[in-house]
């Protein structure tokens, strides 16, 4: 819906006459809006004039005088790009505009001159820094483009960099005029009126209740939790009503002081806003700043941090330096971990997007809390039940079972109690808990998502989202140089606009999506590497000199291949970047949105196969195929695949999952701060041996954030990435590994004030962008909960021993027939699930090295097998037994039985969760019909107030209503 401003708009050129504003409104504008300050050339003294009280009658004047001046600028701009604005005093601006004019007579503290964030005169803000380097022959380009700048209305004025004197930095500034004219034409939304909070009407036994509950809190104790609310300033703008900045109707919003109604990274937006749509060319397509930091004449733009993040004194007792002081105190030092996040400084220091970002990583870190507290509870369980475990003591009892050898040749035979800590182990993660918190987990995902659908809505009311909507984004660069030839209107502008033929668009998309299919060959292709690894080496350690790595060869094995898949998944990360980077720019999407979310589900699929696709082959794979002895399936018929454990397969995924998990996080926290660390340290280092220790502190703010290291250059990409990934670590794969919410909820906790360090004290502060949602991420999300209900439903019926364990607890144990599934009907499985076979049946190149006469004095005759087969000597030797078909019928039973309740939970709940929380729609409604009628009320006063000013003044008026 349309705020009941959105019709206010006027001609930019049209601007309220002083009776027309409201007695609020003269006292917040006064003088400051009735003076000007004109600079005609650098050698004049500035030239203070008070129009307030001939302001009408020289309006047809100053439309003179400004044309003048425009002439003048034109005449004394620089024709070449050389030093001279460099020379203190020399701004070409011709701006007469009123938030920069002050009165006669004020003082400029001297703060504002030496802090690096205004101009020479300690009266104009930085607003953005341009950097480019004397040396760089796109000589004409900068001219043309600064001069633009200039006739924009941006004031101007150069640097050099005191540690390079061929790095020159481009400050700039928009006045007040430029601020609103273009606040108009973006629909900046501003504070206009103060919220009136509804007070819902309730009965007399909830009051009573509330009052009791009250009391009830004064007794507990503070929570530790929320931040100081007299440490955080107070944020105007949400205890506002706002409306899109109108100019005509600017009386209606709350004006203290026109520098600071604009905040700075508002007044940054606008003017990246305005260096976008600047011509540095003549020509149709020569436009923008992007395109002047691509081709290299600006080597770097960005907006300036607000001073330093320390202080030598505390916040406590001195308050906060500025804001990026306030975020690092109360949101980026480590000694707040525990504490909530700014999420209303956050945004309005880096912008909705980034604010965005971290809100959603702060429910998620707050959502895994119940997720880690069941699954730390399912681990605990196993270790309270480990010592009533039937099958674990079987395990471990069983000096009597002799194990066929697990590799060829090299790998003895084993008891089968020499697996008992392996046994002990597994129950630890697969016990009777496993199931409830596979259905928690995938029920969570969703309760997950759905409330995030909620809070991102109360966010985007508090935030002014609800009715914001990205404007028609221009075409990217590449798109225009490539299909500039044929053009076709665009429906939405009416303007002609490049045109990409649907056969070249087909044929592009055929030609990505081979190169997606051909890179996830290429993880297979790792994957079976692996493969090859782990049954070569198994028989090496097997028949290693060292006894802890001979009679522990298969977990070496394990351990080793973990380690090298990590490697080798960092390094297909850096080739699938390249690779996603050249697939969608072959592609040709037509705006940076298309651009983004082509590129981001590459990257994700890429690194989502990459990095699960070990994984997958453990879980479903590993000890499936192989055969059985004496007729063992093997590699390109040679090598022998490998087998699970005694103990089984869910160990091996365990350390799969649980190494990944922690080195994949702990080296993408390296990257993501250790690295800009050092960057920056070795930077201080030179500057400090060049310049000694008090060379750093003196220089301005904009050669500091110089020396800081500039954002990634896919924005959030990487950040969101990680915690996808991580997400869908800990969903698809919990049923084996149920500490992986407890191991994400901690990386989480260090990965917030991690980014919140980046962010504030070792990269240039980012642009402040505007978003609504995380975009193509949410739908990613979806994918990744609705693929967990399958993998865990096949985790548990395929990889883990839950269902064999129940068919025989039902059908074959002592309680067969009773309806009981408790530990004494147990008793005899773990000798129903191994098989027998004969010694002598062996093939040539699987017979062991040894005859097992070290067990029982005399060479073995029979060995046992993990499997479900007839014994040698039946009528079908080693043919599947009857418990085999009934053991394989309850899996895929639980399959179809788990998958469906699980999916009709999901769906029940997404339906009985609204998007929207009632009070959140309640307050929306309110705040409309409370927008309309103070609109409505201040429209009469105004025009009541024109009424009187008219019959004081005499003139004649129409009878117009009221």
């Amino acid at each position: 819906t349309r705020s009941p401003l959105a019709g206010f708009s006027t001609p930019l050129s049209q601007t309220p006459s002083i009776s027309s504003i409201s007695s609020e409104g003269r006292e917040d504008l006064q003088v400051n809006q009735l003076e000007t300050q004109i600079w005609i050339k650098p050698d004049i003294q500035k030239t203070d004039v008070d129009f307030s009280e001939i302001l009408n009658a020289i309006q047809e004047i100053a439309k003179d005088v400004n044309i003048f001046f425009d002439e003048l600028e034109g005449v004394n701009s620089p024709s070449k790009d050389d030093d001279s604005l460099l020379h203190h005093g020399n701004l070409t601006s011709t701006s007469d505009d009123a938030s920069r004019l002050e009165v006669v007579g004020e003082e400029i503290p001297d703060k504002n001159k030496t802090n690096g964030l205004y101009f020479r005169d300690g009266k104009c803000r930085i607003d953005y820094i341009l950097v480019y380097r004397k040396s760089n022959p796109q000589t004409e380009k900068r001219e043309v483009f600064e001069r633009n700048i200039r006739a924009e209305g941006l004031q101007m004025e150069k640097e050099s960099s005191l540690t390079n004197s061929d790095i020159i930095f481009v400050k700039l500034h928009a006045p007040w005029e430029v601020l609103g004219k273009y606040a108009e034409l973006m629909n900046v939304r501003m504070p206009f009126r103060r919220k009136i909070y509804y007070l819902h009407r309730r009965y007399k036994f909830m009051n009573r209740i509330e009052k009791q509950i009250i009391r009830f809190r004064g007794w507990l104790p503070r929570k530790p939790m929320k931040l100081d609310k007299e440490t955080l300033p107070d944020l105007e703008e949400n205890d506002c009503y706002t409306a899109p900045f109108s100019q005509q109707r600017i009386h209606h919003f709350i004006i203290h002081n026109k520098d600071t109604f604009f905040n700075n990274a508002t007044r940054s937006r606008i003017v990246h806003h305005i260096l976008q749509r600047v011509k540095y060319e003549e020509g149709k397509n020569k436009i923008g700043l992007n395109r002047l930091l691509s081709n290299g004449s600006y080597e770097a733009a960005f907006p300036l941090h607000e001073g330093s993040y320390r202080s030598k004194n505390s916040i406590k007792t001195h308050g906060a330096e500025n804001h990026r002081h306030l975020l690092y105190e109360c949101w980026a030092s480590w000694g707040v971990w525990y504490k909530y996040q700014p999420l209303d400084l956050v945004r309005r220091y880096f912008g909705e997007k980034i604010g965005l970002y971290f809100a959603w990583l702060g429910w998620y870190t707050g959502m895994l809390f119940p997720a880690a507290f069941i699954g730390l509870f399912v681990f605990l369980y196993g270790v309270t039940t480990l010592n009533h475990c039937q099958v674990s003591k079987e395990v471990c009892q069983a000096t009597d079972i002799i194990m066929c050898p697990i590799c060829d040749k090299y790998c003895p035979f084993m008891r089968l109690s020499d697996s008992c800590i392996y046994a002990k182990v597994t129950h630890l993660f697969d016990n009777g808990a496993t199931v409830f918190f596979a259905v928690f987990m995938a029920v969570w995902a969703t309760v997950f998502l759905e409330f995030w659908k909620r809070r991102r809505a109360v966010i985007a009311y508090d935030w002014d989202l609800i009715d914001w909507e990205e404007e028609e984004e221009e075409i990217r660069p590449q798109f225009e140089a490539k299909y500039s030839k044929k053009e076709r209107m665009n429906p939405i502008s009416g303007k002609p606009e490049p045109y990409q033929a649907f056969a070249d668009k087909c044929s592009r998309l055929i030609v990505s999506a081979s190169g997606i299919f051909f890179m996830i060959c290429v993880v297979i292709a790792a994957v079976f590497g692996i493969v090859i690894y782990r049954v070569v080496t198994v028989s090496t350690f097997a028949a290693f000199k060292w006894a802890l790595i001979r009679n522990n060869s298969q977990v070496a094995t394990t351990g080793t291949a973990v380690c090298i898949n990590f490697c080798i998944i960092m390094l297909l990360n850096v080739l699938y970047e390249k690779v996603a980077l050249f697939l969608t720019n072959l592609e040709q999407p037509r705006t940076e949105s298309e651009w983004e979310n082509s590129f981001t589900l590459k990257m994700f699929l890429f690194q989502f196969v990459n990095l699960n696709s070990s994984t997958f082959y453990i879980a479903f794979f590993l000890g499936r195929f192989t055969g059985h002895p004496g007729a063992y399936l093997r590699l390109i018929n040679r090598w022998r695949l490998e087998e699970c454990h005694p103990s089984g397969c869910l160990i091996d995924l365990c350390m799969q999952m649980g190494i990944i998990m922690v080195l994949k996080q702990t080296w993408n926290n390296f990257m993501e701060l250790g690295y800009p660390l050092i960057q920056n340290w070795w930077t201080r280092r030179k500057l400090r041996q060049e310049y000694g220790t008090q060379g750093k502190t003196s220089f301005p703010q904009w050669e500091k954030d110089y020396n800081l290291q500039p954002m990634n250059a896919y924005g959030l990409f990487d950040e969101y990435l990680e915690m996808i990934l991580q997400f869908g670590f800990t969903t698809i794969f919990v049923a084996a590994f149920p500490l992986a919410p407890l191991l994400a909820l901690l990386n989480n906790i260090i990965e917030i004030r991690l980014d919140a360090y980046k962010f504030v004290t070792q990269w240039r502060r980012p642009l402040a962008s505007r978003a609504k949602d995380i975009g193509i991420w949410y739908g990613i999300l979806e994918g990744i909960g609705i693929l967990s209900v399958i993998t865990n439903a096949f985790v548990i019926a395929v990889t883990s021993d839950f269902i064999p364990r129940l068919v025989y607890a039902y059908k074959y144990g002592p309680c067969a027939g009773q309806g009981e599934a408790g530990q004494k009907c147990m008793v005899g499985y773990v000798n129903a699930s191994l098989s027998v076979f004969l010694v002598s049946d062996f093939e040539n190149r699987s017979e062991p090295t040894s005859n097992g006469s070290e067990f029982s004095g005399s060479p073995l005759k029979y060995c046992r097998y993990r499997d479900y087969r007839d014994p040698p000597h039946s009528p079908v030797p080693y043919g599947y037994t009857l418990q085999f078909w009934h053991v394989l019928a309850a899996r895929l039973a639980f399959i179809i039985v788990f998958e469906h309740l699980v999916f009709c939970i999901k769906h029940l709940i997404s339906y009985l969760i609204p998007d929207l929380p009632k009070d959140l729609r309640d307050r929306m409604r309110r705040e409309k019909y409370l927008i309309q009628e103070m609109m409505y009320e201040a429209e009469l006063e105004r025009l009541q107030k024109e009424r009187k000013e008219r019959k004081k003044n005499g003139k004649s008026y129409h009878n117009e209503w009221p």
